[in-house]
């Protein structure tokens, strides 16, 4: 049992010391101060969940800064794919109803579209779903899916990325 608490009490230790630290970092990263206590937060699951423990403090906050860093990096990343893919979709001309032939070929885009987002699987379909069409927020998204925002972030970019994918190969032009 002496263990048990000798790792509770290491844990606080390095807990007190470097969270808001990690806050910090994650915040000038990410610009977001929701964004940064999620990684910071995703940091220290790792760092509980590795198998060989940290012998320090020191070690430890270093191991942690790092950690968070590359989380932060990973975010920044995948926001800047996220917004160029909306972006490419967004910019894609829009056809007035003033000619049958027009309103054909935006009748068929519009099918096209559909039937891609149906080959997504349900999970990816559904967020994509809500957040473009429905356009809410990934925080509305997750409370009525019962997931977390970060879930949910993570569903709506492989579900861009998949819908992508699926009309560049039927040859939809989304570039």
């Amino acid at each position: 049992m002496m263990d048990d608490e000798r790792i509770v009490e290491s844990f606080e230790q390095v807990y007190e010391e470097v969270f808001s630290v990690l806050i910090k970092i994650a915040y000038y990263i990410t610009g977001d101060t929701d964004v940064a206590e999620e990684l910071s937060q995703e940091a220290f699951l790792r760092y509980i969940s590795r198998s060989v423990s940290i012998s320090t403090v020191e070690q430890s906050r270093y191991w942690l800064i790092r950690v968070v860093k590359n989380l932060c990096y990973n975010y920044v990343k995948r926001k800047g794919r996220e917004g160029r893919a909306v972006d490419r979709i967004k910019e894609l001309p829009m056809f007035e109803l003033s000619n049958g032939e027009q309103e054909l070929v935006r009748k068929e885009k519009i099918e096209t579209v559909q039937r891609a987002l149906m080959q997504l699987p349900l999970k990816l379909r559904t967020v994509l779903i809500l957040k473009e069409y429905g356009q809410l927020t990934y925080k509305e998204i997750a409370v009525i899916l019962k997931i977390t925002e970060g879930n949910v972030k993570v569903r709506v970019y492989r579900a861009r990325a998949g819908l992508e994918e699926i009309l560049d190969g039927e040859g939809f032009d989304v570039s």
